[in-house]
């Protein structure tokens, strides 16, 4: 039979009726999808989430548009009720099979890796920006922003030293958009706050509560404080402050939260092991947290938790805080380096003063 579905709605869902539950002739409920954008950006996680910064320029620059984010399923979460997203999809062969049929106005990749930059290429878009991947089977710019991005991993001298723009700027010049200080959100479901909600209510402690993360997982596991250090901290927090410090990570740092639960002998609560929205929620509750260049750090920052972000290896006017923290960094000549590991001894993150860490803790507690 003919029918008169309007395909290119935003509510048509093909198999079943939409939320207006009507047909489509004469409905009031119409929402063209106007441009069709896709955006790749798949991992990680604390990356993804800080790559959301150019949605608000985005739908400024498309303000009728629909908005498709790729991404891997462990960062999937971060992004699944962002406002400015119409459809997030898993990085996968079903994905790939989908997109390659769609027809796209405007297609980005932020990611300079073979599989992200193989599936711009496969896309059919009008307007391509980002990287795709050359027929050398190279990572390939496609515009001036991309171009800048990939200069700056190709030369220490201008990631470490010339460079001054944050990651939100540079990732909105290779999505060859204006940046103009946007910075990005994160949208939690209810019951991930509820659980995280009761967890705190069910561990205790006084106010301030003072996140501090051990760990940053296996790549670069030298971004995080060392387990002496945090705990030293933790034991000044509740000394100096009275505030309650709280030992976060996730499952891959768990030997090293444990460790430093040892070392603060008592003084630190245990934030234990939460799923990737309930974590969220915990930072989101907490009044500060210490952090290295970790998730947790583009967490709080996404919801307005006064942050101390420590810098040793990585870069930190990568990092936009966005007016609510501090940066407290290394003061070595190696430094920033983006080694996966060090062997010197001691490191620059053996050589941050946990007085001075503690000092803006102090800072930020107050300013909030």
């Amino acid at each position: 039979m003919p029918t008169d579905a309007r395909l290119d709605c935003k509510h048509y869902l093909g198999d079943r009726p939409c939320a207006a539950r009507r047909t489509c002739e004469g409905c009031d409920a119409y929402l063209p999808m106007g441009t069709r954008i896709a955006v790749i950006k798949l991992a990680a996680p604390g990356d993804v989430l800080r790559a959301t910064a150019i949605l608000p320029p985005l739908r400024r620059s498309y303000p009728e548009s629909h908005v498709t984010w790729v991404a891997d399923r462990a960062a999937l979460p971060l992004v699944a009720l962002n406002p400015c997203l119409d459809r997030v999809m898993e990085f996968g062969f079903e994905t790939a099979l989908i997109l390659g049929v769609e027809a796209f106005d405007v297609a980005i990749c932020l990611d300079k890796e073979p599989r992200a930059g193989a599936l711009l290429k496969t896309l059919r878009a009008g307007v391509k920006r980002g990287f795709h991947l050359s027929e050398s089977g190279t990572i390939e710019p496609l515009n001036e922003g991309a171009a800048y991005d990939l200069a700056l991993g190709l030369s220490d001298e201008l990631k470490f030293r010339v460079n001054t723009k944050s990651y939100p700027e540079i990732a909105c010049g290779v999505a060859g958009l204006p940046y103009e200080g946007d910075p990005y959100v994160l949208a939690l479901p209810d019951d991930s706050v509820a659980g995280a909600s009761r967890f705190l209510a069910a561990l205790g402690g006084e106010a301030p509560l003072v996140g501090l993360v051990a760990g940053a997982g296996s790549v670069f596991a030298n971004k995080s404080l060392p387990p002496a250090r945090l705990a030293s901290l933790a034991r000044a927090v509740r000394a100096d402050l009275g505030g309650t410090p709280i030992v976060l990570g996730g499952p891959a740092d768990r030997a090293t939260s444990e460790e430093v639960l040892r070392l603060a002998e008592g003084a630190a609560l245990d934030g234990g092991l939460h799923d990737v929205l309930e974590y969220a929620a915990l930072v989101g509750m907490l009044d500060a947290v210490v952090t290295g260049d970790t998730m947790a750090l583009h967490v709080a920052v996404a919801l307005g938790v006064p942050v101390v972000a420590v810098f040793g290896p990585t870069a930190p006017q990568e990092i936009d805080l966005f007016g609510n923290g501090r940066k407290v960094i290394a003061r070595v000549d190696c430094a920033p380096c983006y080694r996966r590991s060090c062997d010197r001894t001691p490191s620059c993150m053996d050589r941050i003063d946990v007085g001075e860490i503690l000092t803006a803790v102090r800072d930020v507690l107050r300013e909030s």
